[in-house]
């Protein structure tokens, strides 16, 4: 083989040995996307940005977060599913990750086609109503709506905020109203003048009109009482064990992600929540910092997934 051949067949070899030895070593060795499938300002927006501030000089290479909207996330999940498993192209995720495998038909499967890093905090929702709203307990509530069936009507932004709704409504057994909202800004104005009777949202949506004595706190879906409001009772301790609904962040990967890079991007992530401007960051956010493995990250996402999709069972959503 003369020379000029030889040389024309290792090439791409050659090209490709940097990245090979780097991903050995356990890291991409290139700039780093992180996709974000939401609008830009949001809680999983502000984490993913606040990882690659803390990340780029850790891994002495720049880490950047994309916005990729559209169909609820899945726009930029999919982009993420799709790129190569080398570690240069990162997503970060909510709760709306393993909601919308029980909502929607997506062009990849959330079990298979994603590499689960590390689940990085987590946010309770709370059960809010008017302040003179008759109902002052969760055990009050659930009398009040089976007294009334399909009159007691909860406000509904889509997501994990209505599936905890019909997941309430299945272990009562109470019919309920649904009034579909496009967001929490548009719902609260009617919760707190009470022309919509309850809500689930997140902490850090209603925690302000909650102390301010706009909206009253029945319960929170946490496992745990909150801190910050030490005296609300949790919906599983006010009757309905085992009861939990929560928004989450994580950090996933395309399916393949060699574990030498999962294994890096995990650690030194979960690493970042040990950080006193990060804690700092995420109690504004009103997260709970979690920080987990990739393998505990793709155990809660299947759990996650399995939950959802049976509430969506019970209560007889048609998968779109």
């Amino acid at each position: 083989m003369n020379t000029t051949r030889r040389a024309t067949l290792l090439a791409p070899l050659a090209l490709a040995l940097p990245r090979v030895a780097r991903a050995q070593g356990g890291f991409p060795g290139q700039t780093v996307r992180i996709i974000v499938p939401y609008s830009p300002g949001g809680a999983s927006d502000i984490a993913a940005r606040l990882l690659a501030e803390k990340l780029t000089p850790l891994w002495k290479q720049s880490v950047v977060v994309e916005n990729r909207t559209g169909a609820n996330g899945i726009v930029g999940s999919d982009a993420v599913a799709k790129a190569a498993p080398d570690g240069t192209t990162l997503g970060f995720v909510s709760v709306n990750h393993a909601v919308n495998a029980a909502l929607y038909t997506t062009p990849f499967d959330t079990l298979r086609d994603f590499s689960v890093l590390s689940i990085i905090y987590s946010v309770p929702l709370v059960l809010v109503a008017a302040p003179d709203f008759q109902a002052g307990t969760v055990q009050e509530l659930v009398a009040m709506v089976k007294s009334r069936p399909g009159q007691v009507s909860f406000a509904n932004t889509g997501g994990a905020v209505h599936l905890a709704a019909e997941m309430f409504a299945h272990r009562t057994g109470a019919a309920m109203l649904n009034v579909p909202y496009r967001g929490s800004t548009a719902a609260h104005p009617d919760l707190i003048g009470g022309r919509v009777d309850v809500m689930f949202d997140t902490l850090p949506a209603v925690l302000g009109h909650v102390q301010s004595g706009k909206l009253k706190a029945l319960a929170t879906t946490a496992a745990q009482r909150l801190p910050i409001l030490p005296e609300l009772p949790t919906v599983a301790e006010a009757g309905l064990p085992g009861f939990e609904a929560a928004t989450w962040g994580a950090v996933i990967g395309p399916a393949g992600l060699p574990a030498p890079i999962a294994a890096r991007i995990s650690t030194d992530a979960v690493a970042q929540l040990k950080q006193p401007s990060v804690l700092e960051r995420m109690a504004a956010l009103g997260a709970t910092p979690v920080g987990t493995t990739p393998e505990a990250a793709q155990d809660f996402v299947r759990a996650e997934v399995a939950k959802w999709q049976a509430v969506v069972t019970q209560a007889g959503i048609e998968k779109q």
